[in-house]
């Protein structure tokens, strides 16, 4: 059962994985459910349906010129709350303001502490995205604890045993949420990409959240593996002393990721949303070595898909030819891809999409809705 009542959505515009699961969900929302969505940068969304709006707000941490900064210490129940920003309070305020007209369902934070926090001032319903990372603090604590549901865009087996697990019992997992996860098929990619069907080929994927991954470190892996075919895809920074060998190839940003995933025989990447869902549901061997993020989120991340078994964890890219073979090595043996493929939802943004959609509606009925408590992980057979 769904409603005419409204949902808002805050999108965080940094690299892609927020637009593109966002975008996801709002397709599989029913199309009598209308929404509005505030993003700093609404050019990063895909085509949404006509039912959504898109406003564009003020970044709420980029500096535009016309600050006077406040020295004031900022409460440990915030996390980037400066003072003297006519920006943030363009931004709150808009937001405040629509969910003053409009009085909405609900509002989703995709992802900010203290977003979620504005909606439980202005007595609306809240749902956190849920990512990894140190989430404890109390900024966190309070979006968290204060949320009517929590939204959680991979796989229950991904959690981290700090998690509450009040939080968890009011989590949807939905692994696989905004990313195409029907891989293509690994010969015809190869022949799209043009690699042979024998040669190994190792990928290196840098994702659009940071700075992009170093040349120097990779000149040494090539080096130290010359059978291999090395093909880096996405931003990569240069480093002047690099000396690069000619199985090393930079491609730059593709618009044929999935080709090059299916193709590889072995993935070297961070640990952002979209990469993951997509290394897990191709199952290849995978090097996992994260960016940094702010509250450590890709290092918790790729810790937790060390402890399931679905990557091997570097903290830093190898910085010598016996460290590059070990590595690889470790995660050949280590391999399952059963088990990554297995935390993929092919029908993720449905299953996220009722989930969200019964919450809207229940909350305004009278009654409670259930936890969706976190599904133990299993393969198929156990």
């Amino acid at each position: 059962m769904s409603g005419d009542r409204p949902l808002g959505w805050f999108v965080h515009h940094q690299g892609r994985g927020h637009a593109e699961r966002t975008a996801d969900l709002l397709h599989a929302l029913p199309p009598d459910r209308p929404v509005t969505v505030f993003c700093a940068k609404p050019a990063i969304f895909p085509p949404l349906p006509p039912r959504v709006s898109v406003v564009p707000i003020p970044s709420l941490f980029e500096a535009r010129g016309d600050e006077t900064p406040i020295d004031l210490p900022e409460p440990d129940t915030v996390h980037c709350a400066p003072l003297g920003w006519p920006a943030i309070r363009e931004a709150m305020g808009t937001m405040a303001d629509w969910m003053r007209r409009a009085d909405p369902a609900l509002v989703v934070s995709d992802v900010s502490a203290e977003v979620a926090q504005l909606a439980r001032l202005m007595s609306v319903p809240h749902v956190v995205s849920l990512q990894h990372g140190r989430r404890t603090d109390p900024g966190h604590r309070a979006a968290l604890d204060g949320a009517a549901g929590v939204l959680a865009p991979f796989d229950a087996a991904l959690s981290q045993p700090d998690w509450d697990e009040a939080w968890l019992a009011r989590t949807c997992f939905a692994g696989g949420l905004g990313v195409r996860t029907e891989m293509p098929d690994r010969a015809a990619a190869r022949e799209r990409i043009g690699v042979g069907a024998d040669e190994e080929m190792i990928l290196v994927l840098s994702g659009g959240g940071g700075s992009g991954v170093h040349a120097a470190p990779l000149g040494v892996g090539a080096r130290a593996v010359p059978s291999a075919r090395w093909i880096t895809i996405g931003t990569v920074e240069r480093n002047w002393h690099a000396t690069e060998p000619p199985n090393l190839e930079h491609r730059g940003w593709v618009d044929d990721a999935p080709d090059h995933i299916a193709s590889a025989d072995m993935i070297v990447a961070s640990t952002g949303n979209t990469t993951c869902q997509q290394v897990l549901a191709a199952g290849v061997p995978w090097l996992a070595v994260p960016e940094w993020r702010y509250f450590d989120e890709q290092v918790e991340k790729a810790c937790a898909l060390h402890r399931a078994g679905a990557a091997h964890h570097l903290p830093h890219l190898p910085s010598s030819a016996p460290a590059w073979r070990e590595a690889l090595a470790e995660a050949r043996a280590s391999h399952d891809a059963a088990r990554q493929r297995a935390m993929i939802r092919p029908d993720a943004a449905a299953h996220a999409a009722r989930w969200l959609d019964g919450l809207a509606t229940s909350l305004w009925s009278g009654g409670r809705t259930a936890p969706t408590a976190p599904v133990p992980f299993k393969l198929a057979g156990e």
